[in-house]
Order: structure tokens, then C-alpha cells, then sequence
């Protein structure tokens, strides 16, 4: 192996879309052409093989009709209608892979022009797509919609027709929930590490083309979830690096600057040492999940895997009003004024651990997806996962005399099958009407996995991994979906929305990146002009706002990376000690052998170029990168 350090430099991808919707509408400007010879883009923002852009002027203001054709018969085509234009830009969406897809557009005078838009293969393995293996549904029900399935890996966002084919995806790992917005641009987590174990810059606010509008960085960087406000502002799940806990922070985001408006810190609600799920360690003491904004009594909910609790704040004053959740081990103080009786039929009745994806209901009931980790406080009652189950529930609270009913469940009935050790949500659609989603299935030699499923060798053939996907309604299953792999949450969107006109212009990075915290002491080291030990594996990546590191370094190792010029030095410390995590929602960032090492550097505070220089144990090395900060 050579000692060749690996660098690479890339612009953001919002800086190559802007620069190829640039090139494509100059394009458009010069050619002016005609609805008889329409201009097509096939996937013109570079990150969906499944979309395209059909570009045409006509004379007249007119409402153009676009239809992807089914493979099978018409009533398989997918057709929209756009609103009256001059300049049409109309999205190709829904397209099939490996395929010569015809496309038709129609004008309201009966004139038409079909198109054939060709497509590949989609990539596959561990960081591609994964196969619908089952499913159960008709075209009567599901019609125009997709079963949306985000990332719970290294594998890819994709959605899935009623016959179970990928009719879109993005070549971006985004991560966590993927959610539709007002406006119809869907919001999910960004592609770009930041932080172990799966700590994005941000989120991106992306059309369904795949044009990212928005990428909203984040000081202590995004994950698991977030939620529109009725003005289009948006809350966010976040942390504070700074100090010795993760994942229990939410914060409000202005939807136009990123600006960070308002911020609820858990640590003042809860205490952070009792009440423990079986996952639950003095640093991930809460592990938020989800979070969903309830109008009518103007709270926060909020889901804390690691305290088996879906807990309610209020929104002003972020003071705690009720906990559902087993009250064991809580202290009695706490049980009295927050924790509600179960009343109802009992024998019907389970307490939720270790959740993912609380909701409220209009009529205040609260669901969430119950993965039952451990099912129990304590350690002594711990249950098998292969003994185990995980289901939807509802549950009816009165917050007056702070008694709880469980009035409907979808998944204990079908025992290890269905369960899930983590990630999963429900949704609500109407009563009696659901979505539940078992992602994290994981399987060895046939029965229920002791270890989560990102943590799997894929290549050992008695592991597998599956997502199964249910809707309900009125007891009846009405739709399963089985995948391959496993998928962090579902969502049942169509592709079209509205009069669905694109909105061009350059697409913006919002807020602030965190700065980087240094290491103050610095350990001697011999500076030598050579390259570091070929075992290290060094890879350096380079973008617009950070960098990250990459490299093999032995347990313990003393590892530091030093920015250095004429004027000034940074010193970044490498943690290269053993690391157990007890939760892993997003596999995308985890290395196959556990000496692999990656940290993320900011730009923020950096000013000029730097040599990027690496200590190991007594050296320092050089690397021959040099950082430029703008």
C-alpha cells in the first residue's frame, strides 16, 4: 500500500446545481424551443436518475398535461397538469429504471408530442438501492402515490409504486425523516457527516426533481427529526457539543435566514440519571427522536428513546406538563405530577419503550411506533428481542385526572416478525386509519437480532435485514410493503403537488456550521518531512464550509491534526479510543473496521490557508494538503 494521501476538493452540490441550472436555461434562452420539439434534461439536478425537465415556449398562455405512461396499461400512468404558461418548464417525475419511458405532453387543444426518456440502472449493494421483496397492494388504493422510504444506512432515499418497482430516488444519502412542506418541497437531513455517530450539517430543502433550494446548517448539527410551523418556520432536533450530553435540544429555525430563533434544552425539564431504558448512558441520557408541535394546547412533544418516555412542554416556557411512559425507577415526586394512571382494560394495555415518532392526533390522543427494546426497567426483566414485539399505539390521555387508555395497537399479534429494535414510525391519516412502519428488522439465522441492525455483517449469509410497512384501516390491512434492508421512517406522498412550477435561482447554504473546538495542549512531537505511515489510510475531503479526515489508527493512539501557517496554528484532537454505541438510528457513517477513524473540521473562525500536518504518537507529519478558507 502506498503512503499517497488521498485528497479530494468538491464544491458544494448546491454550487454544481446552481451552476447546471445555469447552463440549462441559457440553453432554453438560446434555442427557444417549440412544444413540436421540446428540450429534455434528464436528471438536471444531477442527484435523481428517475426525473427529468421538459422545457417548451407555446404562443399562447396554456395549461400543459404531462403523462408518464405505465409499463403495464394506461390506467398505470402517472398525469399531471401544470398551470398556463408561455414558458413551460415541466418536471419529469415518477420515471421507471432501465427503461425507454414514454412521456407525453398534451395541450388543452388536443395537439400532443411523446417522448421517449431512457434510463439506467440504479446502483446497488450496500450503498445503492434496496429491492421491494413483497407486496400487497392494488392500484385502487394507492393510486398516484409512493411509498416514501428514508435511509437508515449507507443505502439510498427511494420511493415505490403499488407493484413495488423505485419509481424515485436521490444519489444523496440523506438522512432521517423526509417531509413534505407547505410549499411541496420535502425537508430531510443533509448527505454531509459532521458528527459520530450519524450528525448531519443540517437539512436540505429539496424539490422532487432534486433541486436543493436550502441547506440549513446548524451549530450542533441535525438528527432524527423536525417539523413545519404554520408560518413556515421550522423546528429541529439539535445538541450542544460543547458540553458532555447529545440529543436533547430542539430548536426553531427561520425558514428564510436559518437564523436559530428559539431554543428548549431538556436538560432543564428532566432530570438525566433516572427513569433509564435499557440503552440509556450518562451521555446519550434522552436520545430524542421526534418531535410534533401541537396547536390547540400550544406544547411540544417530544419522544426520548433512552427514558422510554414521550414527554409534552410547553412552547413559551418549555416547563413540563406529563410524561407517558412505565414510571419505574422515576422518583416518586415526579410520578405524582406528570405520570398518568392506566385505566381501561388493562389486560389490553402495555407501556411504549425505547419509541420512535410521537404524534398527536386531532382529538389529543398521542401515537407513536412502541420497538418494546428490553420491555421492561429492569435489567432482571429484560425480554429477548426474539421473545419480543413492536407495534403502533394510541393512547388516550386526560391530562385532568392524568389517566391514560390504550385504545388501539397494530404488532403484537405478529411477535419477532415485525419487530424492530429501533428507528420506525406510525402516522396518522384519519381515524382508524394508519401507517405503521417496522424498518429496523433484523434477523439472524431466522429469529430476531440481539445486536441493531446497522451493526450486521451483510456479507455473512445468515444476517438479514428488512423493512415491512403497513396501512390499516378500520382493522383491515389495505397495504404491506417488504423491503430489503432497513429504512429509517415511511411516508406516503404523491409526486405532484399543486400547480408544481419550478422556482429557479441559485439555491442558498443558511446559518452556521459550529466552530470547531480546538485541544489546547499540544504534545511534543518530532516534525519530519515525510508522509505518515502508509497503515493510516489518509483521506482528506474538502468542501466550501469544512473538511473531514479520515484514517486507521490503533486503539489509544495519541493523534492530533494541526492547521498551521506563518501566523497562526489550530490543533484538533483525534479520539481513536474504543467507542460503544448504544443507539445507531443512521448506519450512513459507521466504518466496517472499528480502527477507522473520521472527524469534521469547520471552516467557521478559519481565516487564509493552512498546511494540514498530522501528530501520531511522536511525529508530526506532513500530509501535503493545504486548507484554504475563504
Amino acid at each position: 500500500m502506498s503512503n499517497k494521501i488521498r485528497f479530494t476538493s468538491q464544491e458544494h452540490i448546491i454550487t454544481r446545481q446552481n451552476r447546471a441550472e445555469k447552463k440549462f436555461l441559457a440553453a432554453f434562452a438560446a434555442e427557444k424551443p417549440t412544444f413540436e420539439a421540446p428540450m429534455v434534461i434528464h436528471n438536471p439536478y444531477l442527484i435523481n436518475p428517475l426525473g427529468a425537465l421538459v422545457m417548451f415556449i407555446t404562443p399562447e398562455k396554456v395549461a400543459p398535461t404531462l403523462t408518464v405512461h405505465g409499463k403495464r396499461y394506461a390506467r398505470e400512468d402517472l398525469t399531471h397538469t401544470f398551470a398556463a404558461a408561455t414558458e413551460h418548464f415541466l418536471p419529469v417525475l415518477g420515471l421507471y429504471e432501465d427503461f425507454d419511458n414514454k412521456v407525453t405532453v398534451s395541450l388543452p387543444d388536443g395537439r400532443s408530442t411523446t417522448l421517449t426518456i431512457t434510463t439506467g440502472k440504479l446502483p446497488g449493494g450496500v450503498e445503492g438501492v434496496y429491492r421491494c421483496r413483497n407486496i400487497q397492494a392494488s392500484l385502487d388504493y394507492l393510486g398516484d402515490d409512493l411509498m416514501f422510504l428514508s435511509p437508515a444506512g449507507k443505502n439510498l432515499p427511494s420511493a415505490y409504486d403499488y407493484k413495488g418497482d423505485i419509481r424515485w430516488l436521490l444519489t444523496e444519502n440523506t438522512m432521517f425523516d423526509l417531509k413534505r412542506m407547505k410549499n411541496g418541497n420535502i425537508v430531510t437531513g443533509s448527505s454531509r457527516f459532521c458528527h459520530m455517530p450519524y450528525n448531519s450539517t443540517g437539512m436540505f430543502e429539496i424539490n422532487l426533481l432534486g433541486k436543493i433550494h436550502k441547506e440549513f446548517r446548524m451549530p450542533g448539527n441535525y438528527h432524527h427529526d423536525h417539523f413545519e410551523m404554520e408560518d413556515g418556520n421550522l423546528l429541529a432536533l439539535t445538541q450542544d457539543f460543547a458540553r458532555d450530553t447529545v440529543e436533547d435540544m430542539c430548536v426553531l429555525l427561520d425558514r428564510n435566514t436559518g437564523e436559530v430563533l428559539k431554543t428548549w434544552d431538556y436538560r432543564k425539564v428532566l432530570p438525566t440519571n433516572v427513569g433509564g431504558s435499557g440503552s440509556q448512558d450518562a451521555h446519550d441520557w434522552f436520545h430524542n427522536n421526534a418531535v410534533w408541535y401541537d396547536k390547540k394546547t400550544h406544547t411540544l412533544t417530544l419522544s426520548g428513546r433512552h427514558q422510554d418516555a414521550v414527554i409534552n412542554i410547553d412552547y413559551e416556557t418549555g416547563n413540563l406538563n406529563w410524561v407517558i411512559g412505565d414510571p419505574e425507577g422515576w422518583p416518586q415526586e415526579l410520578v405524582d405530577k406528570y405520570f398518568f394512571k392506566p385505566v381501561g382494560d388493562l389486560s389490553k394495555f402495555d407501556w411504549q419503550y425505547e419509541q420512535h415518532a410521537c404524534v398527536v392526533c386531532p382529538n389529543g390522543d398521542v401515537m407513536c411506533f412502541d420497538n418494546g427494546q428490553y420491555r421492561s426497567k429492569v435489567k432482571e426483566k429484560y425480554i429477548e428481542n426474539k421473545d419480543n414485539f413492536s407495534r403502533g399505539v394510541r393512547y388516550r390521555i386526560d391530562t385532568d385526572k392524568m389517566e391514560i387508555e390504550q385504545v388501539w395497537q397494530y404488532g403484537k399479534e405478529r411477535g419477532q416478525d415485525f419487530f424492530s429494535a429501533y428507528i420506525c414510525n406510525v402516522e396518522y391519516y384519519a381515524e382508524g386509519h394508519y401507517l405503521i412502519h417496522s424498518g429496523g428488522i433484523g434477523r439472524v439465522d431466522g429469529y430476531a437480532s440481539k445486536a441493531l441492525g446497522a451493526f450486521l455483517d451483510m456479507n455473512d449469509p445468515s444476517m438479514e435485514l428488512r423493512s415491512v410497512t403497513v396501512e390499516e384501516k378500520d382493522g383491515v390491512v389495505l397495504y404491506q410493503l417488504e423491503t430489503e434492508g432497513n429504512f429509517y421512517r415511511a411516508e406516503k406522498l404523491p409526486l405532484y403537488h399543486g400547480g408544481d412550477n419550478l422556482v429557479f435561482g441559485d439555491g442558498k447554504l443558511l446559518g452556521n456550521l459550529e466552530v470547531t473546538e480546538e485541544f489546547d495542549t499540544v504534545p511534543e512531537a518530532e516534525e519530519v518531512l515525510e508522509l505518515p505511515p502508509s497503515f493510516h489510510n489518509i483521506l482528506v475531503e474538502e468542501d466550501e464550509d469544512r473538511f473531514v479526515f479520515h484514517g486507521k489508527f490503533e486503539k489509544g493512539t495519541l493523534a492530533m491534526l494541526c492547521l498551521e501557517n506563518e501566523r497562526e496554528g489550530h490543533h484538533y484532537f483525534i479520539n481513536t479510543a474504543a467507542v460503544v454505541h448504544l443507539a445507531m438510528c443512521s448506519g450512513a457513517f459507521l466504518e466496517k473496521d472499528d480502527r477507522d477513524v473520521k472527524i469534521h473540521i469547520s471552516k467557521r473562525g478559519l481565516q487564509g490557508e493552512f498546511a494540514l500536518k498530522l501528530i501520531v504518537n511522536d511525529k508530526k507529519y506532513q500530509t501535503g494538503v493545504t486548507i484554504y478558507c475563504p
